[in-house]
C-alpha cells in the first residue's frame, strides 16, 4: 500500500543513504533531523562498515517511524545466515551473526519490502526496468517479499543469486523471473534501451559498455512519471533531479551520509549531511 505523507499532517519524511554498518554517521545524522521524522532507508544497512549489529538495532527499535527497502547486501547477509552463501572476503556481518539476538534482526530485516511507494516517489535499492510501472514495481517486488517471508526462504535464497538473470520479459515464471526481479531492484546500474542489464560495471556514468546507459536515462522509461529514491551506485554520488533522488554518497568509503526530505516540489528538497571516516578504499 502506498504510505501517504498526509498521513501524518505536517510530518517530514526523509530518505537516507546506504548506511553499510556505519551506524555512528547515523547517530550523527539522526541528530540533525526532526525528532518526530518518519525515516525511509534506501538499503544496504549494512556490511563493510564496522557497526552492522547495532545499525540493524538502531533502526529496528524505531519501529513504524522508520522503513527501508532491502539492498543487495541485506540480502547477502540473509544468505549467509541461512548458510547458503558464503561469506565474502570484505565482509563485517560476524557480529550479527553471532548477536543473542540474531533471529529477532532477522525476521525483522526478512519482513521488510523491496519497493515502497510514498506518495509520488517511489523507493528501491538500486533502480528498475524501463518497461516496468510503479504499480507493476510494487507487485514485483511483493512477489519477493513473499518468497523471503515464507517458509522456504532459505532455499529461495539458495537459488536467486546470478548474473545470467540479466532481461525481462512477461513469460518469466519461478526463480528466473525472481532473479531478474531481485538483480534489478537490488543491482541495477546501467541497461540498454530493451532493458538488457549490465551487472557487471560498478563505475560512474561514461563507464558501461557501448548500447548502454544508466538506467534512470532510458528513453520511454515507464517511471518517468513518478520521482525514484535510490542508493546503491556510490561512484554516480549525490544526484537530485526532478524525477530522481540518489542518495549513495559512499559514506562507508569515506564520503558523506546523505538525509534528503520528501517533499513534491523539488526546490523544498532539503539535504542534511554528515562527512563520515573511510573504514574501506575504494581502490583496494
Amino acid at each position: 500500500m502506498p504510505i501517504s505523507s498526509t498521513s501524518q499532517a505536517d510530518t517530514d519524511i526523509y530518505a537516507i543513504g546506504d548506511l553499510q554498518g556505519c551506524n555512528a554517521s547515523l547517530q550523527k545524522v539522526l541528530s540533525r533531523l526532526p525528532t518526530d521524522a518518519r525515516l525511509c532507508f534506501v538499503g544496504d544497512l549494512v556490511n563493510r562498515g564496522p557497526d552492522s549489529l547495532e545499525t540493524l538495532r538502531t533502526i529496528r527499535t524505531m519501529g513504524p517511524r522508520a522503513r527501508t527497502v532491502l539492498g543487495n547486501h541485506d540480502i547477502h547477509l540473509l544468505a549467509v545466515a541461512a548458510g547458503v552463501r558464503k561469506p565474502g572476503k570484505s565482509d563485517t556481518l560476524h557480529t550479527v551473526l553471532a548477536a543473542p539476538d540474531r533471529e529477532a534482526l532477522l525476521n525483522w530485516l526478512r519482513s521488510c519490502p523491496l519497493a515502497q511507494r510514498i506518495d509520488d516517489f517511489l523507493v528501491v535499492h538500486a533502480g528498475v526496468l524501463p518497461q516496468w510501472s510503479a504499480s507493476q514495481v510494487m507487485d514485483l517486488a511483493a512477489e519477493v517479499e513473499d518468497q523471503l517471508q515464507g517458509a522456504n526462504w532459505q532455499g529461495f535464497l539458495a537459488d536467486v543469486f546470478g548474473n545470467a538473470a540479466d532481461r525481462w520479459h512477461d513469460g518469466l515464471r519461478g526463480i528466473e523471473r525472481h532473479r531478474v526481479i531481485v538483480n534489478a531492484l537490488t543491482r541495477l546500474r546501467y541497461c540498454n534501451a530493451d532493458g538488457v542489464m549490465d551487472l557487471k560495471t560498478k563505475e560512474g556514468p561514461g563507464t558501461a559498455p557501448a548500447g548502454f546507459m544508466p538506467w534512470f536515462d532510458v528513453p520511454g522509461r515507464r517511471t518517468a512519471d513518478m520521482t525514484m529514491v535510490v542508493g546503491h551506485w556510490s561512484t554516480l554520488g549525490l544526484v537530485m533531479r526532478s524525477d530522481l533522488m540518489a542518495l549513495d554518497t559512499g559514506c562507508v568509503w569515506g564520503g558523506q551520509l546523505t538525509a534528503a526530505r520528501l517533499v513534491s516540489d523539488p526546490a523544498g528538497r532539503s539535504l542534511v549531511q554528515v562527512d563520515c571516516p573511510q573504514y574501506r578504499d575504494p581502490l583496494a
